[in-house]
């Protein structure tokens, strides 16, 4: 009876061990968020405070939303980095977040693309690859348009939920 019992105590610690290492969070990099601006007005009137803190808190609702799915665990990049400032932005880059955040340890990169159309209006995009092969793993688009730069975290929100979460 004693060996039945350890036998079946066994098969149990063996599947939990297994169930554990499937579960396993990927280690994923969430590069900051940047501004593409078509705007009439995007020669003429620079980047401010505000979309630089729309910008940050759109990346940072991506991070949170990944982590709390239990499914990613987020890896931040070294302080400093340059090689991740690409001087025409990292979406004009052909895919080498992949490169960057393979170096720094994680197996897929996400990127964030918020398009300013005119001062009220934008689209965003968001997109996950694989850090290996540069394969696309996951991605969405949003165009609600309405909604100064205060309604970009509100759009990262909507795309990882609807989107990138499925």
């Amino acid at each position: 009876m004693r060996g039945i019992a350890l036998t079946v105590l066994v098969a149990l610690l063996a599947g939990v061990c297994a169930q554990a290492e499937q579960t396993k969070p990927v280690p994923i990099q969430v590069f900051p968020f940047e501004l593409e601006d078509k705007s009439a007005g995007a020669g003429i009137i620079p980047p401010d405070e505000y979309d630089r803190r729309y910008l940050s808190e759109s990346t940072q609702v991506a991070k949170e939303m990944l982590f709390q799915s239990g499914r990613y665990a987020i890896v931040d990049a070294p302080p400093n980095d340059q090689q991740a400032l690409a001087p025409n932005g990292l979406r004009n880059c052909g895919g080498c977040e992949g490169n960057i955040a393979k170096g720094h340890g994680a197996s897929l990169a996400l990127l964030g693309v918020v398009t300013r159309i005119n001062r009220t209006e934008h689209t965003m995009f968001i997109r996950i690859l694989d850090a290996e092969s540069g394969r696309l793993v996951s991605e969405g688009f949003t165009d609600l348009r309405m909604g100064a730069n205060h309604a970009w975290p509100r759009s990262a929100k909507w795309l990882m939920a609807n989107r990138i979460l499925q």
